[in-house]
């Protein structure tokens, strides 16, 4: 998930700086296209260059330190149809990154052609690089179709997390889109790790309200990487002890996946799955040396 509403508050820092639209150096050509090279200079991570063309709209609240902060919004408060989001992320040997959003990707109605996301990241030896977008929230009558793709260079790490919440339930908008479709493909030096889709189409078997009845969030976590090995295991272990009961909030399950594990989590109330997620992830914060996750409830 790459886009979201336009930032109204940036964490950590209040002197968080917008990447240069298209027409400055380096350009990114067509509409909603991002742009993020991070590499490792004297002793830190360094966002080398930053770019990106309306509607998306990319920031940095931290270009330099320990990791490289990148937050996506976008210019119009969320995505209408047709609009096409494509973000390309380098990050060098050695240097780390976290790629995130200023709040949840706001998907509205079409009568026409849907919305595309679409982000290609590459991470070089021993990098690291944390995908930790706010959940989508497509709204009744949206389309929206999203990729990821990331391949790992030998020894590098990856924290993924991919979220769809159920929508406007207040206003009875509850699994109310026309059709989403999420695919997640992570590679480590050409070589395929994970091929992992979700599609849910409104016209594709019983209607969505009653298939994901009392659900309200739907989350995919990806673990790669020595940096992860130790809390993959620690998480798989936890897992595999808990049982589930009737009236659980939150069921969550993983399964090892190389040096690290793929898990799907599925809860009763957005906030709940969140708070979830973020008590599964509680390792970030001594990896990335502070806390993603801090403005979530």
């Amino acid at each position: 998930m790459l886009s979201a509403s336009a930032p109204t508050d940036i964490p950590h820092s209040k002197q968080a700086a917008a990447c240069p639209e298209s027409g400055h150096a380096p350009a990114v050509g067509a509409p909603g296209r991002g742009l993020l090279r991070v590499a490792r200079v004297d002793g830190a991570s360094a966002a080398l260059s930053c770019a990106s063309t309306s509607p998306l709209r990319l920031l940095l609240p931290r270009a330099r330190g320990p990791l490289v902060w990148a937050v996506a919004a976008s210019h119009g408060g969320g995505l209408v149809g047709g609009d096409e989001v494509s973000v390309e992320v380098e990050v060098g040997p050695e240097a780390r990154a976290l790629l995130t959003t200023q709040a949840e990707t706001k998907v509205y109605r079409t009568d026409g052609p849907g919305c595309r996301q679409a982000l290609r990241a590459r991470v070089g030896a021993g990098g690291l690089l944390a995908l930790l977008p706010e959940p989508v929230s497509a709204f009744a009558g949206s389309v929206l179709s999203q990729r990821q793709e990331v391949d790992l260079g030998e020894g590098a790490s990856l924290v993924l997390v991919d979220a769809l919440a159920a929508g406007r339930s207040a206003r009875g908008e509850r699994w109310a889109f026309r059709s989403l479709g999420s695919a997640n493909h992570v590679s480590r030096q050409g070589s395929l790790l994970l091929a992992d889709a979700v599609r849910l189409a409104a016209d594709e078997g019983p209607p969505l309200p009653g298939r994901l009845a009392g659900w309200h969030l739907l989350a995919t976590v990806v673990l790669l990487g020595p940096l992860l090995r130790e809390p993959a295991a620690a998480l798989l272990a936890a897992l595999a002890a808990r049982r589930a009961a009737p009236g659980d909030e939150v069921l969550a399950a993983a399964s090892p996946l190389g040096d690290g594990l793929h898990l799907r989590l599925a809860a009763r109330g957005v906030e709940p799955g969140q708070a979830a997620l973020a008590s599964l992830l509680s390792f970030l914060p001594a990896l990335l040396g502070e806390d993603p996750l801090s403005r979530r409830p």
